[in-house]
């Protein structure tokens, strides 16, 4: 009969006896992965040939090192590069003594045997790409046991470590650069190709249409890595819009992903199945639906269902968690918009920071989130008060709330505003009911400018702004009635 371990009998068999399995070596014992002898060939390699130094530069940092003697000649080489002082092994030497660690790295001796250890610099390239790539195992191997560690403790909350468990697993590829640069020609050529598919299909939006004629036009649609700022005032109708573009977006084919921190997914579906069938909301509250309107919320819902839109509805959300979501959608779905409502919801990853700081790490993280993704991400926001108090209502970027990091980070910023929200006369208020401008104040790529739209409150719905017919004739006055 074969032996079994503890982990066998664990909780059976009690009064039984085993032998013992073989000790195993503990993971945690083995020798954390190091090339010295990488290490000491880079180092050797920019003695020999300093101008090395500009490619290993861009492979390596002195923490990579995994030697300590290795990672402060490393250190004192780049500050000699970097200050612009010729490197050689004299003036090396010299500065070690000032530093007074010449004797404590092994003094003549240890740098002779760097001096040996490679006949040529031909391949310090190659030698820095496995002093990182071994830096990188131990940064995995450490994060690892902190994630074992995290997952011991038994107050320790579970959604928690998740998210700081991917979290520290993806900050380690976001810390290291790729020092990839691109030749001019490359760059242009895929400009040129795109171009020829714009032409080709006659279509002026080279990123995701929004369904909004007018602002495709201005933008071109909502680009691949660009973080699209879209912000109001409470009841402006921020969200509808928002929705409305992310409609059309699933309608046509596009892989949407919709992060709703602020409304139920059910609530949500009410509202896409109003707007799409052009059903008044209230009517679907209250129960008051007519046959007719009925058969147009059920194809509506068929039209719909068919749409590749998802919808995110967890009530609180860091961007770790956010960015997860999106990473599995795209290697699903192909995902190729995302939107959220909205920033000032999201969960800091550290909520013992400054207020301030916590917006200005949330936008950046956007920023990099649509550029890793490589497609738009239309985030929401909210208005500070101050727009309700200036003359003309409109807002300007000033006026975005909490931080101006969403300014800077963002590469588009508009504004939804309706003069009829600030009008207290009913017969002021008649005269632009359902008027809508979409104001963009920021376009790092194109113009700013304002687009006029149509405001449905019954479906809330956004809709292109069509004139009225015969409207320059209005100030003409009415038809004559006899002749």
């Amino acid at each position: 009969m074969a032996e079994r371990t503890w982990q066998d009998r664990k909780g059976s068999d009690r009064g039984a006896t085993f032998t013992p399995a073989a000790p195993e070596v503990d993971v945690f014992d083995r020798k954390l992965p190091q090339s010295v002898e990488a290490e000491r060939a880079v180092l050797g390699s920019i003695l020999l040939l300093p101008e090395v130094f500009d490619e290993v530069a861009l492979i390596l940092r002195a923490t990579d090192f995994y030697d300590n003697a290795n990672r402060q000649l490393f250190e004192h080489l780049l500050a000699m590069h970097d200050s612009g002082q010729r490197i050689d092994l004299m003036l090396l030497v010299e500065r070690l003594k000032t530093a007074e660690i010449y004797d404590a790295i092994g003094g003549a001796a240890y740098l002779a045997e760097i001096g040996r250890q490679v006949p040529t610099a031909a391949h310090a390239e190659y030698y820095a790409k496995i002093v990182a790539d071994k830096a990188l195992l131990r940064s995995l191997i450490h994060v690892g046991m902190e994630i074992q560690t995290g997952a011991y403790d038994p107050s320790s909350d579970t959604r928690e470590m998740l998210s700081k468990a991917e979290e520290k697993v993806f900050s380690i590829l976001e810390t290291r650069g790729t020092g990839h640069v691109t030749q001019i020609s490359e760059v242009l050529q895929h400009s040129l190709d795109r171009i020829d598919a714009r032409m080709e299909h006659q279509n002026t939006s080279s990123g995701v249409e929004t369904g909004f004629i007018d602002f495709d036009q201005m933008t071109g649609g909502l680009q691949k890595s660009e973080l699209i700022i879209l912000a109001a005032r409470p009841s402006m109708g921020k969200t509808a819009l928002a929705m409305n573009m992310a409609e059309h977006a699933g309608l046509t084919g596009v892989a949407t992903l919709f992060v709703s921190l602020e409304m139920a997914a059910i609530e949500l579906g009410d509202r896409l199945l109003c707007s799409v069938a052009r059903v008044n909301g209230n009517r679907l509250r209250n129960g008051t639906v007519s046959h007719e309107e009925r058969r147009k919320l059920i194809n509506a819902a068929a039209r719909i269902s068919q749409a590749p839109l998802f919808i995110d509805d967890a009530p609180s959300r860091t961007m770790t968690e956010i960015a997860a979501n999106a990473r599995r959608l795209k290697r699903s779905h192909d995902l190729g918009l995302i939107v959220i409502d909205y920033l000032q919801l999201i969960d800091p990853d550290n909520s013992r920071d400054p207020r301030q700081e916590q917006v200005s790490k949330i936008s950046r993280r956007l920023k990099g989130l649509a550029r890793e993704m490589q497609v738009p991400v239309l985030c929401l926001g909210q208005l500070n008060r101050q727009v309700e108090s200036s003359s003309s209502n409109k807002p300007q970027l000033s006026h975005l709330r909490e931080s101006g990091a969403i300014e800077q980070d963002a590469d588009i910023v508009m504004f939804v505003h309706r003069e009829e929200y600030y009008m207290t006369n009913e017969e002021d208020r008649e005269q632009v009911r359902g008027q809508a401008d979409l104001l963009i104040r920021k376009n790092r790529s194109g113009p700013v400018g304002e687009v006029k739209l149509t405001w449905s409150h019954e479906f809330t719905r956004f809709e292109n702004f069509a004139a009225a017919a015969y409207a320059e004739f209005e100030s003409y006055g009415p038809p004559p009635t006899d002749f």
